[in-house]
């Protein structure tokens, strides 16, 4: 009699399937960082927390404590976050395209309402950033790449001989501080959409790069 519960008990122990699947390290450390990425988007860094995301991947917070330090977590959601986004507003797929059109498709992508959580995103990095140095440094890595970025498209547009500029990171400065400046609007009142704002950005670019104006929106239709 006893030998056949122990047989059983044992039968149940062996076949039972475990709650989580063990994933391999790089794949774990991936979702994390989407995951805690996506709710740095759509809410804020504040929400990003080690219980928070392991309860969005059913997993205990001690889980992604292993991978992520709660601080680290923070900056590096938004680098993640950041750093899609930038590939998604200047895709490799379209390095073939001459470099007006990629510049135009840029500011268009960056000012438009598809992009208001990643203005609300960097709004609320900057504030945090400067309360945790490791945010600040993450802030600090994705302004510089995007700097990076948006100058070497200028530079090629310029010996294209689509545009000029006598300083390509000096033009490139002063757009990004425009579209800073719009992003800073991101979570204002809805009733100071005044049409200006819609092409502000387009119009410093076109203005410093000597384009007429209305050069980038038409480019960015093709």
């Amino acid at each position: 009699m006893t030998s056949r519960v122990r047989s059983t008990n044992s039968a149940q122990v062996t076949t039972a399937a475990p709650a989580h699947a063990r994933k391999p390290p790089g794949e774990r450390r991936a979702e994390i960082l989407r995951t805690a990425a996506r709710i740095g988007l759509e809410e804020s860094l504040e929400r990003i927390t080690l219980r928070r995301v392991a309860d969005e991947l059913g997993v205990r917070p001690g889980l992604i404590g292993h991978y992520f330090p709660a601080d680290d977590l923070v900056s590096e959601a938004f680098a993640h976050a950041a750093g899609h986004e930038r590939d998604s507003l200047l895709p490799a797929a379209e390095r073939a395209l001459p470099p007006l059109r990629r510049l135009a498709r840029f500011l268009v992508r960056l000012t438009g309402d598809d992009c208001l959580d990643l203005g609300r995103l960097w709004l609320n990095a900057r504030h945090l950033s400067r309360f945790k140095p490791g945010l600040r440094a993450a802030v600090s890595a994705q302004e510089a790449a995007t700097r990076t970025a948006l100058t070497e498209l200028i530079e090629e547009g310029v010996r294209a001989g689509a545009f000029t500029a006598d300083d390509p990171l000096g033009v490139t400065v002063q757009i990004l501080v425009t579209v800073d400046g719009l992003g800073s609007y991101a979570n204002a009142d809805p009733e100071l959409d005044h049409p200006v704002l819609a092409d502000m950005a387009l119009a410093t670019a076109e203005r410093l790069l000597g384009l007429a104006a209305g050069t980038l929106r038409a480019q960015a239709r093709n």
